[in-house]
């Protein structure tokens, strides 16, 4: 079996794994289920988070490496068109748990700053979408440095939300809140410091070797209808850490958001 093959397994297993910790995770909020003024908040971030899991668990079973058109299996739905759709959702609902998360904490202390970086998240999250569908569909890949610095710079913003609510919460939420800050540090300086100059530096080596990029229309057409298989270990390699990080860290982070209890509403933070 090679190398390539074995890490997919990898994948689909935990894939497997986690969609049983959803269901177990959703099983144990529901047997002790809060007060109805957190309840709603949980409710919510379980529904995207089940998005989410889902969402990765469809690409860790049809992986895609979405500009050169590799894929696992020969399926149309391992195409980049349907595999970037699942991904575009999923994305966006798990950018919505974070958003989610800094408002409702913005609203319980009264931290107007932290509302104002809540609402960014969203909007900066759909603009990094614009741009991935923009790199796969034209093979630029400018696109995806947009794409990640935008990411990049909303686990900055979700850290300093983060940070200006430290001296507001208890000792106890502060270890959980550190927690976060140091993921969120770390995401941050991996996207900053590994995939940003990756995609950069595949950007540079398209523009030396004069390479010719098909329209928006062409690209779609080609996206969905166009997919070399392959598990060549060559092809995957460079896909591997973040895939398999992003299937496995994030998907954990997206379950335990649920278990904040936090409400879904409250009194605005005075100006």
């Amino acid at each position: 079996m090679e190398d390539a093959t074995l890490w997919w397994h990898a994948l689909c297993a935990i894939a497997g794994a986690n969609l049983v910790a959803w269901t177990v995770s959703t099983a144990c909020l529901h047997r002790n289920r809060p007060d109805g003024t957190t309840w709603p908040h949980q409710r919510l971030q379980l529904l995207l988070s089940a998005l989410y899991v889902l969402g990765c668990g469809y690409r860790s079973f049809l992986p895609v490496f979405d500009v050169p058109r590799v894929v696992m299996v020969d399926s149309f739905a391992s195409s980049v068109l349907v595999g970037r759709t699942v991904a575009t959702l999923a994305e966006l609902s798990f950018a919505a748990q974070w958003a989610l998360l800094l408002r409702a904490c913005a609203l319980t202390h009264h931290r107007r700053p932290v509302l104002w970086l809540a609402h960014a998240v969203l909007p900066l999250i759909v603009i990094a979408e614009v741009n991935s569908w923009y790199a796969v569909l034209t093979t630029r890949n400018i696109g995806h440095v947009v794409e990640e610095s935008l990411w990049g710079t909303v686990a900055v913003i979700s850290v300093l939300g983060m940070a200006l609510l430290w001296r507001d919460v208890s000792a106890r939420a502060r270890r959980w809140l550190a927690l976060a800050i140091v993921a969120g540090s770390l995401y941050a300086a991996y996207m900053f410091a590994v995939d940003v100059p990756m995609y950069w530096a595949r950007w540079q080596a398209d523009q030396a070797a004069g390479r010719l990029y098909p329209t928006l229309a062409a690209g779609l057409a080609d996206a969905g209808s166009r997919w070399q298989v392959s598990h060549d270990w060559a092809h995957w390699h460079s896909e591997v850490v973040w895939m398999t990080l992003y299937f496995s860290v994030a998907v954990w982070i997206s379950i335990g958001l649920a278990h904040v209890r936090l409400p879904l509403r409250g009194h605005p933070p005075a100006p």
